[in-house]
């Protein structure tokens, strides 16, 4: 039976990140994919100055309920950036009433990266983002988002003993099985490290110098669409993080693509893949 999945993250008209990647890149893979968009840019926000806002807030109650009373469930529901406290207890919500039964609930908690939070997010929302993590399935955190659920010390420089530390930090506050992104143990490579079931697996790949807006959900869409497919839990973590270095093999020399990695290049490799 087809699967049906619900992505909630903003839309960024211009782009390629949010919405715009998710719903073709989890489409592609043969998932029916619904979509909640949190908010509405005309770009996003990374280079782009002038861009438009709407914050939708305020509908996702009354679309939640709609769904509801037509009977309308998702076999996984896979959230991204979210723009307030108030819109990750909607989410809280919507997945209490929405998922079927066994439905699958992964969590990219998208508010930080190289040690800073992302702006106009504070203290208030990492707590309410590690509620929403300790109640899913998967969460797919970099490490400087699990080091504020952790109060773990953060650091550019590690090694296998610290992630294996900070895993296992994640561990205490969730029951989710963890894929963290972005672990690099030297300067040509980066990869993914999968903690499932107490088991740890690292997958490490080639590291681009120039890095792009939005490879982050890239990444999560792919791992969404390869699991929903029946692969484990590694093996989509592999083919979404091969997925996206062949989207940034395909774009770094295109100085025209500064704002997003050409993912519509690559997509046959990954439907191929899953």
């Amino acid at each position: 039976m087809e699967k049906r999945v619900l992505t909630i993250q903003d839309i960024s008209c211009v782009g390629r990140c949010s919405l715009t990647v998710a719903l073709p890149i989890i489409s592609a893979c043969g998932i029916e994919t619904s979509v909640l968009p949190s908010a509405v840019l005309s770009t996003h926000t990374g280079g782009f100055t002038g861009y438009t806002f709407r914050d939708l807030s305020d509908d996702m109650p009354a679309i939640k309920n709609h769904w509801v009373k037509e009977s309308i469930k998702f076999d996984a529901i896979y959230t991204g950036y979210l723009g307030s406290v108030a819109q990750i207890d909607y989410v809280l919500d919507i997945m209490k009433d929405t998922l079927t039964e066994n439905g699958v609930r992964i969590v990219d908690p998208a508010m930080a990266d190289n040690g800073k939070l992302y702006a106009g997010f504070d203290e208030d929302y990492v707590q309410a983002m590690k509620r929403l993590c300790a109640s899913a399935d998967f969460i797919l955190p970099n490490i400087t988002e699990a080091c504020m659920f952790t109060g773990y010390e953060y650091r550019e420089e590690y090694d296998e003993a610290y992630i294996k530390g900070l895993i296992d930090a994640l561990g205490k506050i969730s029951s989710a099985k963890i894929v963290l992104t972005g672990v690099s143990y030297d300067k040509a490579t980066t990869g993914v490290v999968v903690c499932e079931d107490g088991s740890l697996k690292y997958y490490r790949h080639k590291r681009f110098e120039k890095s792009y807006h939005g490879t982050g959900d890239v990444y999560a869409s792919a791992f969404v669409g390869a699991y929903m497919r029946g692969h484990s839990a590694y093996d989509s973590a592999v083919i979404a993080a091969d997925y996206t270095t062949e989207c940034m093999r395909n774009t770094k020399d295109d100085k025209s693509k500064w704002y997003g990695v050409s993912f519509e290049s690559a997509i046959k490799t990954l439907v191929e893949r899953v």
